[in-house]
């Protein structure tokens, strides 16, 4: 197996020039970094990984840390990241939270010493001061931790006011909201494009707090619908909620959409898989994932952001859910 040395002998450089060549640090010139590149090939070389770590204080690592990797949108959200960390020759270390702080802060203080590059997350912590001091670059995505970290996330507002007035023009008149929790920024702002949209409406609504939990939402929804049977509409933060409220409503023999008419927030591949599909508001959950991850291997690489806030439109996808009178 070739070494270091090989290809400093293959190249005509010394071995220090391939090692500011592989580290991506110091002056080479063009002639050089062709030779270099053409003995690393020849000779198929591949870097010790573990020494450039201990030499350089950083791997080709990136951190991805997700609340609850039982939720359908974040396994969607880590292939996009997945997928474009390898084509920029960098692996991804996914880490499932559980929503509890002590463990996340357990991730980022021990992958910060086996030198990760860099980390992408999707707290959903209503504070997060563990971020904070974090000695290597760090993107938001999906949810914003503070105004100092780059963030990718979606107009949560504008989508929640589109699926809303999409429940309007179905003939919904009594509707409830199935906000996400009380103090995260993107469930705030749906339920604010949701009161944005029944502002003036002759409508009745309700806002009831719903965790981004399925077993939590089946429950919520059945009290709903007990406590409340003349609802003949719902707005739900999350697909997840959304699916809940479908399962049970039917099980109520509540009839979708003709009794009920429900509304997602998120597009899920499950929201079409369930029947009647799913109509809702759909992130790109594709491009979020890949913009953070070419924002933080741009910081990764000193290169300077031209944004640090990216803002994804979100689309509505009608199914059978709704249906127009």
């Amino acid at each position: 197996m070739a070494n270091i040395k090989d290809v400093a002998k293959h190249a005509g450089v010394s071995v220090a020039t391939v090692s500011r060549f592989l580290n991506k640090n110091g002056y080479l010139s063009d002639d050089a970094k062709e030779n270099i590149e053409e003995a690393i090939a020849a000779l198929n070389y591949r870097p010790n990984q573990v020494a450039r770590s201990l030499s350089t204080k950083q791997t080709n690592l990136i951190g991805l840390i997700v609340p609850d990797i039982t939720n359908p949108f974040f396994p969607e959200l880590a292939r996009a990241v997945e997928d474009t960390a390898l084509a920029h020759g960098y692996t991804i270390v996914l880490c499932n939270s559980d929503e509890n702080a002590e463990k996340e802060e357990l991730y980022i203080n021990m992958l910060t010493q086996k030198y990760v590059a860099g980390f992408i997350v999707t707290t959903n912590l209503l504070k997060a001061p563990h971020y904070e001091d974090i000695s290597v670059p760090i993107v938001a995505l999906d949810r914003a931790i503070n105004s100092t970290i780059p963030t990718v996330s979606t107009d949560n507002v504008e989508g929640a006011r589109l699926g809303t007035e999409y429940l309007l023009t179905c003939g919904a008149k009594n509707i409830v909201c199935m906000r996400g929790p009380v103090g995260l920024g993107l469930a705030d702002d749906r339920v604010k494009g949701f009161l944005q949209a029944t502002s003036g409406e002759d409508v009745e609504t309700q806002v009831v707090e719903c965790p981004f939990s399925f077993e939590i939402a089946e429950k919520i929804t059945e009290k709903i619908l007990l406590e409340s049977p003349e609802i003949d509409g719902i707005f739900a933060s999350s697909d997840t909620s959304a699916i809940a409220a479908l399962k049970v409503a039917q099980a109520m023999g509540r009839k979708v959409p003709n009794d009920l008419q429900i509304v997602g927030f998120d597009g899920v591949q499950l929201g079409k898989m369930v029947s009647p599909g799913l109509t809702t508001v759909a992130q790109n959950i594709y491009k979020m994932g890949a913009s953070a991850t070419k924002m933080l291997i741009k910081m990764i690489e000193d290169d300077s952001l031209q944004e640090k806030n990216v803002t994804v439109s979100a689309e509505l996808i009608v199914r059978g859910t709704t249906r127009k009178d």
